[in-house]
């Protein structure tokens, strides 16, 4: 089992920053490609970021390429997401996943293993 818990979450005004941390606790975390999915009220949720279990790699959606980050650090077992020119319609609840399998690191949130409870990021205009 891995345990995953989002913070860092807030409310902040378009245009501005917010840096999401997801901790895991648990089986070893380098072990798991790690992803950040978010849903927004009435919508499926969609898949935002991922990494490689090494760092190395890295995808996103294209809404949010070229403004937010996605990055680990195995030593202190988290993946943070920062997002930068943040829109009113990143407005959402941000969640952490952990993904066993190698390789490229999947879109598809049926393809992650474990999931964390959610924080809510709020983007006023």
């Amino acid at each position: 089992q891995v345990q995953l818990v989002e913070s860092g979450g807030g409310l902040v005004q378009a245009g501005g920053s917010l840096r999401l941390s997801c901790a895991a606790s648990g089986r070893t975390f380098s072990n798991y490609a790690m992803g950040w999915f978010r849903q927004a009220p009435g919508k499926e949720r969609e898949f935002v970021a991922a990494i490689t279990w090494g760092g190395r790699g890295t995808r996103y959606a294209d809404s949010v390429k070229d403004r937010f980050t996605i990055s680990r650090d195995n030593a202190k077992n988290t993946v943070y997401l920062q997002m930068n020119s943040l829109k009113p319609e990143d407005t959402a609840v941000y969640y952490c996943a952990a993904d066993s399998r190698y390789g490229t690191p999947s879109k598809k949130e049926n393809e992650y293993d474990y999931w964390g409870q959610g924080t809510q990021v709020t983007v006023s205009s």
